[in-house]
């Protein structure tokens, strides 16, 4: 009876140990804000007249 609780324990330390090394390694961090557009529609020249069609 004693093996098996040596044995439990063996095996709990093995996946234990196998569990911890699961994951992304390095340092945590949060992602950067998407970049603002260059050039707001206000600032753009407006578009060209439409030229009336002749009848």
């Amino acid at each position: 009876m004693k093996s098996s609780s040596a044995l439990n324990i063996g095996i709990a330390a093995v996946v234990f140990g196998l569990l911890g090394g699961c994951g992304q390694a390095g340092p945590l961090y949060l992602p950067k804000p998407p970049a603002k557009p260059a050039a707001p529609a206000a600032a753009l020249p407006p578009p060209p007249a439409s030229i009336p069609a002749a009848q």
